[in-house]
């Protein structure tokens, strides 16, 4: 679903060609993908080869090894991922626009390439224990050690934390919050893979940092200017969760109706019954206003616009319509689904993920109320 985004020719072209193409990789590689998602394992293999097709590198110019195609061409690539369970690029596309917006010559030069082409694996470092959305109970410290910095703290919830390259990490610094791209080969990270519920393909891992020495090169942005490198990137990338999360939905609901279309039950089939066909409609419709959100908010980037009201409102009508969408497929399919050897289980587990990373459906409510309230046009209501 790109209602808006097929703004011309080209672009329709463009979209049209990449469906076909992730939908072929999905194919081609659905056996291994099914797997390692359910052993829980990272295919650094197939995540490579997905970048050397430049599917990693949506939001790069093509200087820098990406595709050049921004966010319009993120959000599709990011919808595709999710609809055909594909190994996702969330967590690299974050790395690249981190980089874009706040990397210095040298970082780029020696990360993003490779970020982009799959060559190099890229995590964050950002969640605690006792501090996910809140950085003021974050424990993780930045010391100055001459014209070193020496890091010290947990995280977990690290998306590829045991099987990156290198990491982002905020810590407290002097100055405040404070973020740093650290090569995991240096002494002093240790680390251990965690066994998530959903995503699976990315598994997630805690990375503990005991007294690393990272040099000053090794600051993103200024010290004490984590947030604001934090907010750069979060406002974009929760539109590639929003986009995986309708891509789930749809990939849910198809299913059920490819099943449930040829289920016979007595002289009917199962889309036969009006009570079925209203489960179907209403999931539709969410995933259709989500779609329009989503495209919504990629078209405002474009011109230039503030984008942090569009994408919370995508992600949060995306969580919505996943949701639904999957609820819906357990209708469509019944018994059939309650199994680990079908995908359902597995689709809906992603989106109870994804419902969480980025900023969760609470988060992003208490942000559209702000905006609404604080403005006196109510955010054109009035």
């Amino acid at each position: 679903m790109y209602p808006t985004l097929r703004t011309d020719a080209r672009t329709r072209t463009w979209i049209d060609t990449t469906v076909a193409a992730l939908a072929a990789f999905g194919e081609e590689h659905r056996v291994r993908l099914d797997a390692a998602n359910r052993a829980g394992e990272f295919p650094r293999d197939l995540y490579a080869e997905f970048g050397r097709l430049g599917f990693l590198g949506p939001l790069v110019p093509t200087e820098h090894g990406g595709i050049g195609g921004g966010v319009a061409a993120y959000v599709v690539i990011s919808e595709e991922v999710g609809r055909h369970g594909l190994v996702s690029g969330q967590i690299a596309a974050q790395g690249q626009r981190w980089l874009l917006d706040w990397g210095t010559e040298e970082q780029k030069e020696r990360w993003l390439r490779g970020i982009a082409t799959g060559e190099i694996v890229f995590s964050e470092s950002i969640s605690e224990k006792d501090a996910g959305s809140s950085f003021k109970s974050m424990k993780a410290t930045a010391e100055r050690d001459g014209s070193d910095w020496i890091l010290t703290g947990t995280k977990t919830h690290v998306n590829l934390g045991a099987d990156c390259d290198v990491t982002l990490i905020y810590a407290m610094a002097p100055e405040g919050l404070t973020s740093f791209l650290v090569d995991m080969t240096l002494p002093g990270i240790s680390t251990e893979v965690t066994d998530p519920i959903g995503l699976r393909l990315i598994r997630t891992a805690d990375v503990c940092f005991d007294r690393v020495r990272v040099p000053d090169s090794a600051l993103l942005g200024p010290a004490g200017g984590g947030l604001k490198t934090f907010l750069s990137t979060f406002n974009i990338s929760r539109l590639g969760n929003a986009s995986e999360l309708i891509g789930l939905g749809r990939r849910a609901l198809e299913l059920g109706l490819r099943y449930a279309g040829g289920r016979q039950v007595g002289d009917s089939v199962v889309t036969d019954f009006q009570g079925i066909q209203w489960l179907v409609a209403d999931a539709w419709c969410d995933l259709r206003a989500a779609s329009l959100a989503r495209d919504d908010a990629a078209l405002a980037h474009a011109r230039g616009e503030d984008i942090a009201l569009h994408t919370s409102t995508a992600k949060r009508l995306a969580i919505r319509a996943a949701e639904r969408a999957g609820d819906a497929s357990y209708s469509l399919v019944g018994g059939h689904g309650l199994y680990f050897d079908e995908p359902y289980t597995d689709i809906v587990n992603d989106i109870k993920v994804l419902k969480v990373a980025g900023g969760s459906a609470e988060i992003l409510r208490n942000h559209i109320a702000r905006r609404v309230l604080k403005d006196p046009g109510h955010e054109g209501l009035g």
